[in-house]
């Protein structure tokens, strides 16, 4: 990729607790495609408030934020849009010379690809987790009209709090219940982790379930979504996840949203 920044280059940033390397490549890959003097890095902070101080003080003009800052990073912000607001967790910050708005794009993603992949209004589900995506996923699902479905959650105080929000059931495992669709929105199956290797659900329950839906992107492949695959289910990956909300960060950062053939290509990029 070449890059030649300069004094006028626009810097874009993630904080996550695992960075990655899909957001530098996706970012970076469409900087040079549209010529836009804009540069993107991943950091992993130890110190929270210190980086967002960073990116006022620094006149960073974008900023993703991943596990396990969603929540903390609320209070150091000047605003929430409407998306971050409802749901009190976000992934998206925006510089507007030293104003921090937040947004939380994973919503827009998850509303998409649930009508992207038709999944029924009535269709049964188990989502697994209680952190902020899970808010997002979970009122995204609420919002779009998904009322049969239990919270999976070991934590019971964010687990049951998430559960009576969004007017859904909590336990703190999934037991004989085989919903039509499970939900991971957790790390078992991430790489790099202590859960790498596991299923997120009971194979019992996965083999029984319809739809198979994993917010974890790294790998692309699962566990969980290995074994969907193999038995013909019908699968969203965490893929598709990051790549909408990526966009929909970028359009926000620049002014500028790229056609479906340009983000296409920009994923199929950050892959490679």
């Amino acid at each position: 990729m070449q890059m030649n920044p300069n004094k006028d280059t626009r810097l874009c940033i993630s904080m996550s607790g695992r960075p990655g390397n899909f957001g530098l490549r996706f970012h970076n890959h469409l900087y040079e495609q549209l010529g836009l003097n804009f540069y993107y890095k991943a950091f992993s902070p130890k110190d929270l408030a210190g980086a967002i101080t960073g990116i006022r003080a620094f006149g960073i003009r974008g900023c993703g934020v991943s596990m396990p800052f969603k929540e903390a990073s609320i209070a150091l912000v000047d605003e929430l849009d409407a998306s971050a607001q409802a749901i009190q967790s976000i992934n998206t910050i925006v510089n507007t010379d030293g104003h921090l708005k937040a947004y939380n794009t994973d919503y827009i993603a998850i509303a998409q690809l649930l009508r992207d992949h038709q999944v029924a209004k009535d269709t049964t589900f188990a989502l697994r987790g209680s952190g902020g995506m899970a808010k997002a996923v979970a009122s995204a699902l609420r919002d779009g009209g998904y009322h049969n479905g239990v919270i999976v959650a070991r934590n019971e105080a964010t687990g049951s709090a998430l559960a009576k929000n969004l007017g859904y059931s909590w336990q703190a495992e999934l037991g004989q219940q085989r919903p039509q669709m499970l939900i991971n929105v957790t790390p078992v199956g991430m790489a790099g982790g202590a859960e790498a290797d596991d299923l997120a659900f009971a194979a019992e329950a996965i083999d029984q379930a319809e739809i198979l839906f994993d917010v974890v992107a790294i790998p692309v492949e699962t566990p969980m979504i290995i074994r969907g695959r193999e038995q013909g289910k019908r699968v969203i990956t965490g893929l598709e996840v990051i790549a909408i909300q990526a966009v929909e960060q970028f359009a926000l950062y620049t002014g500028v949203r790229p056609t479906p053939e340009q983000l296409q290509a920009a994923v199929a990029f950050a892959r490679s």
